[in-house]
């Protein structure tokens, strides 16, 4: 209750602002200042302005991401509220991400994200080289709160939509080198444009190498390296007026080195006694770690976008894509050269799309409605190495995922200023999964080369299936109260279908083979979008308040010389927040972006199994156990200085700051939890007035602040056969780069 009336009083505090700046609009004559770029999205299948989509949404155009020296899809985290997008614990390039508390942090094949990633609106997936690098870009969108009727795939948390730039205009050739810390050598090469009036190409490659921010003491190999190539063609042929068709193919390969993290304690054996050369090294960034430096991750896929104008008021797409990614690695948990903790590990997925659209755009009736079919399989395979014990923990499995849907969404303008929508989704998801775990003796399992190694017990084979299905709604409201200001409001309900775990061990957890149940989220939100003092700024709010029932949460507990996984529905939380976007110019020169998120999410249930207690037994953990990856505030803020240099061109200076409140790396508070920081970044780039060359220095977090974004937590309280094995992994450090780009 608290948290309601905190947000309750934010948000009228925000909102109470608005009617009093929309009476003051024309204070100040506009001649003198300029006025806010008005943003075009695509949040709804279709092309809106910003303030016109009844959706809490965040976009960044390509010029700001090239104006700030964007590395990677990363930097939304910073300027979006309540959004946790970063690289997963012990990878380079795997996505985690969460949206209003909402998301899923393992990465394991099996599990489904709750916040959804497209690539011009084809669904990934897979979280495994989903870190995108920034290159050939239009724009980012991220819609916070359920999607499911506007989207193929039903999204629960929210969607982040990764737009490329269409081909227009003449054969344009586009070169882009970037030199900085740490022997940072980037190079980025396209070429496109239409070489004849019905047909486009365009072929983009990318490559990105950097030095480590610490070494592997024990092998010497760079630790928190960038080894990473990319290519992207297309093909766009319109034969017509009413005809589009899109062809594009794209290739990720990651062979940056592993992370294996760094030691936070010091490492024990079986007896608690220190492990000589396990003291916690001084730099964060480096490692004993000896389970090896090989690495490999490729993501490729291939999609067909075919657009049919049937009328003026009548669109017909089809989007046909395929997916596949493989990756090949390793994890070093214990951070030293023996083999205390280690996880060797590989996974493969494919995955086939076929979505089809209809949108009507009418004079009061905007509608879009469309089926979607998925044809996916994950699979992998992992040594649970325990050398204390001489044991191996072998695991292999897949989950074959066969999904069906429909979803529709139908605006009417009941009035000029009133419009209402209603949409729904059918979901129906088929999975099947099978799983094994069997104990070995020796170090690694034949399923990593040791074919020595002594069968033991077989703690798992089983193979199951299930059906999970359901409708979820959608309406909102939205209100134009004059030209420059709307409000709205909404209701929808999220859904994501359970599953089977891929770490199930059926001795330590016997229901666990059933696998776990869906989950859903109840999302209401109410806001404000609007401009102000003659276009000069621009607020956009909203608050929200979310039932999350069902929660699926994945636990790891120390059990003697094995680890007991379960993904459980631990019962029921809830999630009260607002959020403040704004951007406001005071000179032709100087403008300002602002953001502000605030969310206060707790369990009002949490049942789990108390594998303290003998014999185990269900209790309810709800006054102990929080949220993870999402602290209670966020914010950003920064200035934009541009100058017109005549002939000479134009420069801009952009420094930004952004602020993450403490927040912890799991349900279970620990010492790995994350304390508030902020992150200073600036940028200084000069363009010439033909807009052919631009020059840029980018200087990424400037203070050097030094931050966590995940962990292993396996203490010595839980297991002594572990080593003591807590580690963390960590934020770039201070970062400063040159890029040089040219257009030919």
């Amino acid at each position: 209750m608290k948290a309601l009336m905190k947000a309750a009083l934010l948000a009228g505090a925000a909102w109470s602002v608005i009617p009093t700046l929309a009476l003051a609009q024309d204070v100040a004559p506009a001649d003198e200042v300029g006025v806010v770029e008005e943003l075009v999205v695509t949040a709804r299948r279709r092309e809106e302005t910003l303030k016109d989509v009844p959706v809490a949404v965040t976009a960044v155009t390509a010029e700001r991401l090239e104006q700030t020296g964007a590395v990677d899809i990363t930097t939304l985290q910073q300027t979006t509220p309540n959004l946790t997008v970063q690289v997963a614990r012990g990878s380079n390039s795997t996505l985690i991400s969460f949206i209003r508390g909402v998301g899923q942090q393992d990465p394991l094949w099996g599990f489904e994200p709750g916040v959804g990633l497209y690539i011009d609106d084809v669904y990934v997936a897979r979280p495994q080289a989903a870190v995108l690098d920034i290159f050939d870009i239009e724009r980012m969108e991220v819609l916070r709160g359920p999607q499911g009727t506007l989207y193929g795939r039903n999204t629960i948390g929210g969607a982040i939509k990764y737009v490329t730039a269409k081909i227009t205009g003449e054969p344009e050739l586009k070169l882009k080198g970037q030199l900085g810390s740490y022997d940072q050598r980037d190079v980025i090469a396209s070429a496109k444009g239409k070489i004849t009036d019905t047909v486009g190409v365009g072929l983009t490659w990318a490559k990105f190498s950097r030095d480590g921010f610490g070494e592997n003491l024990t092998t010497g190999a760079e630790h928190y390296n960038k080894d990473v190539s990319a290519a992207r063609a297309t093909l766009e042929f319109e034969p017509s007026a009413d005809l589009f068709f899109r062809l594009s193919g794209d290739i990720v390969t990651d062979r940056s080195n592993p992370r294996h993290g760094h030691r936070e304690v010091p490492a024990l054996n079986v007896l608690g006694q220190p492990i000589p050369g396990g003291e916690v090294l001084p730099d964060v960034y480096d490692t004993r770690a000896g389970s090896g430096d090989h690495n490999v991750v490729e993501a490729r896929g291939v999609s067909l976008l075919g657009q049919w104008d049937m009328s003026e008021t009548l669109t017909f797409k089809s989007i046909t894509a395929y997916r596949a990614g493989e990756t090949e690695g390793t994890i070093d948990f214990d951070t030293l050269p023996q083999s205390l903790l280690d996880i060797p590990a590989r996974y493969n997925d494919h995955q086939f799309t076929q979505e089809l659209q209809l949108l009507y755009t009418g004079d009061r009736v905007q509608a879009v409605a469309g089926l979607f079919y998925l044809n996916a399989t994950a699979a992998g395979a992992f040594d649970t190495v325990v050398g204390q014990a001489n044991l191996t923990i072998a695991t292999a499995g897949h989950v074959d995922t066969e999904s069906y849907s429909a979803f529709a969404d139908v605006s009417f303008d009941v009035t000029d200023a009133l419009s209402v929508s209603v949409g729904g989704r059918y979901t129906r998801d088929e999975k099947q999964g099978r799983v094994y775990r069997q104990n070995f003796t020796g170090i690694r399992s034949p399923l990593f080369g040791n074919a020595v190694a002594v069968p033991g017990l077989v703690r798992s084979n089983f193979t199951s299936e299930d059906t999970y299905e359901k409708f979820t709604p959608r309406v909102s409201a939205r209100y134009e109260f004059n030209p420059d200001l709307t409000g709205y409001v909404s209701y929808s309900q999220g859904f994501k279908s359970g599953g089977f775990d891929m770490r199930a061990d059926a001795i330590l957890t016997p229901t666990s083979v059933n696998g776990y149940d869906p989950e859903t989220v109840d999302s209401y939100e109410g806001g404000l979008k609007g401009y102000f003092f003659d276009r000069r700024l621009t607020l956009n709010s909203a608050v929200f308040y979310a039932k999350y029932k069902d929660q699926q949460v994945t636990l790891q507990t120390p059990v003697g010389a094995s680890i007991a996984s379960q993904v459980l529905n631990v019962g029921e939380s809830h999630m009260t927040g607002v959020e403040l976007e704004g951007v406001a110019t005071f000179t032709d020169n100087l403008s300002a972006n602002f953001a502000l998120g605030y969310i206060k999410a707790e369990f009002d249930e949490y049942r789990a199994l108390d594998l303290t207690t003998t014999p185990p037994a269900i209790r309810d953990f709800a006054d102990s156990r929080v949220f993870q990856n999402t602290p209670e505030w966020t914010g950003a803020v920064g200035l934009t200085y541009t100058r017109d240099l005549g002939d000479n061109g134009t420069i801009a200076f952009i420094p930004t700051a952004s602020y993450r409140s403490s927040f912890s790396m799991f349900e279970i508070p620990s010492i790995l939890d994350q304390d508030s920081y902020w992150l200073l970044d600036a940028s200084l780039t000069w363009t010439s007035a033909d807009d052919r060359y631009r020059v840029g220095l980018h200087g990424k977090n400037l203070g050097d602040e030094t931050y966590r974004v995940g962990g292993y937590n396996f203490p010595q309280s839980a297991g002594v056969l572990f080593g003591n094995s807590v580690n963390a992994f960590y934020g770039p450090p201070r970062t400063v780069t040159v890029s040089l780009e040219a257009k030919f």
